[in-house]
């Protein structure tokens, strides 16, 4: 069997995500100390002062900067990889699934769950009617797809359709 993940996988997107998870603090951080600077300098002015109105823009620039950086970066990066976390913590907790299916064709990319997965066909056989059904089984998108051949069965362990590891079989369908 060729596993495609190991436990090296989620000690590293664990440290990935705290060292996002570090980041998104660091500028948090600067966002309030210049936040409390700009404050500070605010009240320490006289009464009416016309240079007030210069700390005021500056705490709204200095704001919407903090915002625009935090959609992209909270949303984007830190939400994916979040979720690629998840995905490997299902993986070592989850149920696995052995099956052996005969390889059909490549579908295109697609997200599932907040990963982005290829998607690999494989037929199965319906158990009421005597007709051929499609599976479709995950391969994760940061891993190299595996050498399927149409028409070869390969033996596949899976968690909720997401390849673990397969083995690569030698007689045709």
């Amino acid at each position: 069997m060729k596993w495609l993940y190991g436990d090296a996988d989620l000690l590293d997107a664990m440290k990935q995500k705290r060292r996002l998870l570090a980041g998104f603090f660091l500028a948090t951080g600067l966002f309030l100390a210049g936040l409390v600077c700009l404050l500070v300098f605010y009240i320490l002015l006289p009464y009416n002062d016309p240079a007030g109105v210069w700390y005021i823009v500056g705490t709204s620039v200095l704001t919407g900067l903090y915002i625009l950086f935090c959609f992209p970066y909270m949303g984007i990066s830190y939400k994916r990889c979040k979720a690629y976390c998840k995905m490997l913590g299902f993986i070592s907790a989850g149920l696995k699934e052995y099956s052996v299916l005969p390889f059909e064709d490549i579908e295109d990319w697609t997200t599932r769950d907040g990963v982005d997965v290829n998607v690999a066909l494989f037929s199965v056989k319906n158990v009421k009617k005597d007709e051929a059904m499609t599976r479709q089984i995950y391969v994760d998108g940061e891993k190299d797809f595996p050498p399927f051949q149409k028409g070869r069965k390969v033996r596949l362990l899976s968690q909720g359709n997401l390849l673990i590891a397969y083995d690569l079989g030698e007689e045709r369908v």
